[in-house]
């Protein structure tokens, strides 16, 4: 292929494209309506992770003596930076008779709301640290869940996103929650409402649908599912619940699926492992998968030259 072929074939391709954004309302966010700054958002979610835990993450030089001033400076930059992206998230989904001014009035008001729940956030995330503390024997200290468990992180980035859920922000709840799952494999919709003492132990794979509900002293595995029975309805099912609900002091071991809305586990119960749960389950309750029988065939030997993978069982 020559230049002058090349440059036809892509003229050809660009006016191609640029028709779809032309014709395509979905393709094209800019210059029409903006969305939110993914990257400005995950920078809050690290700012609000300073607030809460000072020392353990960023630079930041901290001592008592300074913490009234460093406390009061972060708050104040949350605030402003949080303000401006819900801005562009109440534009884009802007009634028709909601002015610029009324969007800012509106948006000042969730992030001073937001910023009063957070000695609360902290409180309850302190109870998650004691839960990953009791509950992991191979946790040396609370410092390193703050630091390093990838469950808890995804617990403080929901709790944080769940308060601008209940507050109807469009877009930045999600953006947070989508940043917890590609970092952690931890997929908790914003939606959910969890208790207290909450603990996810190894977390990879963990599905918790925007619908679920979840009492205190709870206790997931790797893998787990809380999710739905059928979302073939689509959009017809928005709001509706169709998630399960977990009673306190519940524990439910790895590759469990608990779905349904209708689906109710029992405070005191545990559900075992590969548990595939549709229905509800009483309260003291165990649910188990029967253990898959083993079957032995006597003493293999290898001959020389074979390797344990090439024997037929």
């Amino acid at each position: 292929m020559n230049d002058l072929e090349k440059k036809e074939t892509l003229d050809a391709l660009a006016a191609r494209i640029n028709q779809n954004y032309e014709e395509i309302d979905l393709l094209n966010a800019f210059g029409k309506r903006r969305l939110p700054d993914r990257d400005r958002i995950v920078e809050i979610v690290k700012a609000i992770r300073r607030l809460m835990f000072p020392g353990y993450f960023g630079l930041d030089a901290f001592d008592k003596t300074s913490s009234h001033y460093f406390a009061g400076e972060m708050i104040s930059s949350v605030c402003e930076e949080l303000k401006k992206q819900i801005i562009i998230a109440l534009k884009y989904d802007r009634k028709e008779d909601e002015t610029d001014e009324m969007i800012a009035d509106k948006a000042e008001r969730i992030c001073y709301d937001f910023a009063k729940e957070i000695p609360e956030i902290q409180r309850v995330l302190l109870t998650d640290i004691q839960a990953g503390f009791d509950g992991d024997p191979a946790c040396g200290s609370k410092e390193i869940i703050i630091f390093s468990y990838p469950g808890f992180n995804a617990i403080f980035i929901y709790r944080i996103a769940h308060e601008l859920y209940k507050r109807n922000v469009p877009f930045i709840p999600r953006i947070m929650t989508e940043y917890a799952h590609s970092r952690t494999g931890i997929d908790i919709n914003p939606g959910a409402t969890i208790g207290e003492y909450f603990f996810i132990d190894h977390g990879t794979g963990v599905v918790i649908g925007e619908t679920t509900e979840i009492g205190n002293n709870v206790k997931i595995y790797q893998g787990v599912t809380l999710g739905a029975l059928s979302t073939r309805q689509g959009q017809l099912l928005s709001g509706v619940k169709r998630h399960p609900t977990i009673c306190d002091n519940v524990t439910i071991y790895s590759n469990a699926s608990v779905l349904g809305g209708e689906t109710v586990i029992g405070a005191n119960s545990t559900i075992g492992g590969s548990a595939f749960v549709t229905e509800s389950v009483p309260a003291n309750t165990r649910v188990g998968v029967k253990t898959p029988e083993l079957t032995f065939k006597g003493t293999v030997k290898a001959k020389p030259g074979e390797y344990i993978y090439d024997w037929v069982i």
